[in-house]
């Protein structure tokens, strides 16, 4: 019985080998970025990612997006000294009203990307929804309301996490109230549009 699960057990170490192999793992030998030993992805891309861009401007700090002065203090308070390479290509075309789609790994910026798009353009005079952000997670969705908040810290910006499992006449107080920036699920916002609460327009 212990041959057969010795076996086994060299069947399993020896597929590890093949997708190490296949993925460009192994201790960084037979990837396809041998610069960082350290990457764990498909082989022959690179941790920065491949950018395939029809934008032509890149704005390589955020003093030059010419942001509200109160959204700039957000974003260095949050941490941000210099904008990633999604941040660079996305923030202005989004700002500027092009409709945009964005694609980049994890953890290179792609909710503050939108969401300084988004406050860049609100009008903090107005109590009326202005933007909709649709996350797929009630997680995400509340992942995605704390970094608005947080970089909308000094604009005084409302904005709501329209997701399920939560109160549902508390939303709808809420939105009756007036708020800047929803981010819901699809399930939720659908709910409340059907109820005449959130006004798609």
């Amino acid at each position: 019985m212990s041959d057969k699960y010795d076996h086994q057990k060299d069947e399993e170490i020896r597929d590890g080998d093949s997708r190490d192999e296949e993925w460009g793992t192994g201790g960084g030998s037979g990837g396809g970025n041998n610069d960082n030993k350290d990457y764990d992805g498909p082989a022959g891309m690179d941790v920065d990612g491949v950018i395939e861009s029809t934008w032509t401007e890149v704005a390589t700090s955020f003093d030059d997006m010419n942001l509200n002065e109160s959204l700039l203090r957000g974003i260095y308070a949050y941490g941000f000294e210099k904008p990633s390479a999604i941040q660079q290509r996305a923030i202005m075309p989004c700002i500027k009203g092009h409709d945009a789609i964005a694609q980049a790994q994890s953890g290179t910026g792609k909710t503050a990307t939108f969401s300084i798009a988004i406050l860049q353009r609100i009008d903090s005079k107005s109590q009326e929804t202005q933007a909709l952000i649709l996350a797929p997670t009630r997680e995400l969705a509340q992942q995605i309301q704390k970094v608005v908040l947080a970089l909308g810290d000094y604009m005084n910006v409302s904005c709501h996490a329209c997701i399920g499992g939560t109160n549902l006449r508390e939303d709808m107080r809420r939105l009756e109230m007036g708020v800047q920036i929803i981010v819901g699920t699809p399930g939720r916002v659908y709910d409340m549009i059907n109820r005449r609460v959130l006004h798609p327009r």
